[in-house]
Formats: C-alpha cells, sequence, structure tokens
C-alpha cells in the first residue's frame, strides 16, 4: 500500500466530509453558529483553513449548558430528534450531559465495529461487558457495536464481581470489555478465590477504555498473563466519540480512527503542531455526529504522533503509548517532569501490590511524593517491598518517593474510571 497517496486520499475525504458537516451544523446549531460568526467561509478546502477555526472547549461546553440548562445549545435538530442521553463521568470537574440522534448513535456503533474489528473480534465471540450500564456512557456503544459486528454481547451490570466471574467463565466468553484497572481488580479476586482466569475462562482477547494503562507495559503486560489473553487499548470520550483502537500489529500504539475524526496534535500552550515524536495535546473534530458535534476540541490528552507506516496497513495516525495522560496532570518534582503513567508502570512491575495511591503535596515550598500502597495479603515482608519500590523509582524517574503502606482492603476499587492521584 502506497502510504502517501493513501493518506491524501484520507485527506480529501475528511475535507468533503466536514464540508458536508458544516452545511447541515451552521444554519441550525445555535453554539456552532455563533462561535464561527466571525469565520468568513463557503466551504472548507483545506486543512490549513479548518485551522483558523477557533478550539472548542470543555470549560465552554460545561458553561453553555450551565447558561442554558439542561443541554446546552450544541444540538443541531429540534429535542425530538434526540433517542440517547448519557454524561460525562465528571471526574475532571461537573459533568456534562450529550444527546445523541439515532444517526449518531450508529455512528457510535460503526466506530465501535472498527475497534473490534481492529482486534480480531469476530462474529461467533462472545463479548462480556464487566459494566454497570448506569448514565456515563462507558461501554454502552461498545454494546451497540458488538451487535454490528454480529457478536454475542452479555451484560455485567447488577452483578458483584464474583457473579462476573461465574457468568464469564460459565457462559464461556471469549472477549472481555471494562476498565484495565477492573480487569486486574477481577484477576485479584479470581486469584483469592483460587481460580486461574487464565486456564478456567475462555477470554482470549480483553479490550479496554476509560483510563490510560491498557497501553503502559507493565499494566498490559499483567492484564495479559493474569487472563492468559491478548490485551487491546481503546481511546474515546463522551462528547467526542470513539476515535482510537490498538490493531493486532501494535503493542505499544494506538490508531486515530481517521476515517471519522480529524486529528491535531499541538503545543498546549501556544497552539502549534508539534513534530513527530515530539509530546502534544489531541485536538479532535469528529465527522459522523452531526447532532452534536465537536469542531476542534481541545481533548486535554496528552499523545505522541507518529506517521511510520503500520505492518496492518491502515494510513491513519499513530499515537504512540496511547494517551499518556492529561496535559495538565504532570508535576514538576526537584526539576523532574513526572506523569501518572510513569508511576503505573513502575508500581504494575510488583506482583505485591494490590492498590496504589500517589499523593504530590508541598513541603517548604518544594513539591514532594507520597506512595502509599496496599500489598496483596498474603505478604509478610512489606519493608521489602517498600524500599523496592522506592528504589524502583528512583531509578526509572530520577525521584525517590515517600512510601507508605496500609492495610489489605484500605485503598478504593474502581469499575469505571480510576482515581488514584491526588494533588493535596
Amino acid at each position: 500500500m502506497n502510504t502517501q497517496n493513501s493518506r491524501k486520499e484520507l485527506e480529501q475525504s475528511q475535507l468533503k466530509r466536514l464540508g458536508e458537516m458544516l452545511q447541515a451544523v451552521l444554519p441550525a446549531n445555535e453554539f456552532y453558529r455563533k462561535k464561527f460568526s466571525a469565520n468568513k467561509f463557503s466551504d472548507i478546502a483545506s486543512k490549513e483553513l479548518l485551522k483558523s477555526l477557533p478550539f472548542t472547549t470543555k470549560s465552554e461546553l460545561v458553561e453553555n449548558q450551565a447558561l442554558y440548562p439542561p443541554f446546552g445549545t450544541d444540538l443541531t435538530f429540534p429535542r425530538e430528534r434526540y433517542i440517547r442521553i448519557h454524561q460525562t463521568s465528571g471526574t475532571t470537574g461537573k459533568p456534562m450531559y450529550w444527546l445523541d440522534t439515532e444517526k449518531s448513535w450508529e455512528w457510535w456503533a460503526d466506530c465501535w465495529k472498527v475497534i473490534f474489528d481492529a482486534a480480531g473480534v469476530r462474529p461467533d465471540d462472545r463479548v462480556f461487558f464487566a459494566f454497570s450500564f448506569g448514565p456515563f456512557i462507558g461501554f454502552w456503544a461498545g454494546w451497540e457495536g458488538a451487535r454490528k459486528l454480529g457478536a454475542m454481547a452479555v451484560s455485567g451490570g447488577g452483578q458483584s464481581t464474583p457473579q462476573r466471574l461465574k457468568t464469564i467463565i460459565d457462559y464461556g466468553a471469549t472477549v472481555l470489555v471494562c476498565t484495565p484497572t477492573y480487569a486486574l481488580h477481577m484477576a485479584s479476586e479470581a486469584r483469592k478465590a483460587g481460580k486461574d482466569l487464565a486456564k478456567e475462562s475462555a477470554i482470549k482477547i480483553t479490550i479496554h477504555a476509560g483510563e490510560p494503562g491498557a497501553s503502559i507495559p507493565s499494566t498490559k503486560r499483567m492484564i495479559e498473563e493474569s487472563w492468559g489473553a491478548k490485551c487491546y487499548d481503546h481511546a474515546g470520550a463522551t462528547e467526542v466519540g470513539a476515535f482510537g483502537f490498538q490493531c493486532q500489529s501494535q503493542s505499544a500504539a494506538i490508531h486515530v480512527n481517521e476515517s471519522e475524526f480529524i486529528a491535531e496534535v499541538l503545543d498546549p500552550n501556544v497552539g502549534a503542531p508539534v513534530g513527530e515524536g515530539e509530546q502534544g495535546e489531541l485536538v479532535i473534530t469528529n465527522l459522523g455526529r452531526i447532532g452534536s458535534p465537536v469542531i476542534r476540541y481541545r481533548t486535554g490528552d496528552l499523545v505522541q504522533p507518529s506517521y511510520q507506516p503500520c505492518p496492518c496497513g491502515r494510513p491513519f495516525l499513530l499515537l504512540q503509548g496511547g494517551v499518556l495522560g492529561r496535559v495538565d496532570d504532570m508535576v514538576i518534582v526537584r526539576g523532574v517532569n513526572v506523569f501518572p503513567s510513569a508511576i503505573e508502570n513502575v508500581m504494575r512491575e510488583f506482583p505485591e501490590i494490590e492498590e496504589f495511591r500517589v499523593e504530590v503535596f508541598e513541603k517548604e515550598s518544594m513539591k514532594e511524593i507520597r506512595i502509599v500502597l496496599e500489598p496483596c495479603s498474603d505478604q509478610s515482608s512489606t519493608g521489602v517491598l517498600a524500599e523496592q519500590v522506592s528504589q524502583h523509582m528512583r531509578e526509572r524517574i530520577g525521584l525517590r518517593p515517600q512510601v507508605e503502606l496500609v492495610a489489605p482492603g484500605t485503598l478504593p476499587r474502581f469499575e469505571l474510571k480510576a482515581k488514584r492521584f491526588f494533588k493535596l
């Protein structure tokens, strides 16, 4: 495949789709009609013209919903056209509500079908969703994607962790969909019950979203060893859509589905594009969610772009290491740039650690890090574990943090997005 020609054709298709979307959105969508009122254009003819449009930010969407409750004005059609409502998790602020039309919801399902196809999920698979099916959009769209694929979807809603494990084994589920944290928690609970999921379950593929983790090498390895399965990462957001997936050729990167999204990676401080291999903020324009689109949306996700050819043949942008974290998650401790994902990569190298919490605090006007560890219940040499963790942190990251151990069962468990990093 000629990747250069493929990318040129891809960009032409993107611009055509964007032009068609703007023709529908601008006359009817009050939010974007006002936002783009100063931009005089009749057609999007180039990426340069797209880049002349202002960014969309989460804060202005939240403010818009506060001013025009409950759903704001980023709605292209009359209210009765919308058939689904979900909300963001609210981990970074006030939850936002998001509506979808029938056509937009079908688009969501198509995006998830791409995720399943890329991971090797087939119509004869049984896909278990370890998800509560509450108001968060979470894996609702994944459920629809399984329907599109023709695979059997098995709901884990309303079940406890032991009940979910029993269902996975009894039903012969072959694909697990959940957050990476919850996959590890289920594996831990199975071990406590004397079960070896790598032998007793039929799971062969796990797909994860909701938080960085499935692209963190040590976390990915721990999931794969615990389940005896191949682990795949996926990236998305309630207001954006399911934009990222991992193919069977990639173990340390995810593709952006550029058939349905236009992606830019920009310096978060000045808004200029970053070079290949440099880190920047991911800015997304979705192309199929006309009912409530986001155009040049600043995701807040820190990524590292690559346009090197993938063995799978897809010409899409690659994000090395997946989503590396949030742009505002980085802290500088004694001159060292520290990201939560780097700390997690170290923690997951220790099977003795059941759960952990990271606290950033100030001492004498200097930032410090404290790591609170909850060891597995069968660990006795906790003093040795604390010293090993401290030493590994110094070797890998260049810092020697405070390490505190707590009793088994002390730290919270997470089914949805995990909250382990706190700035005190």
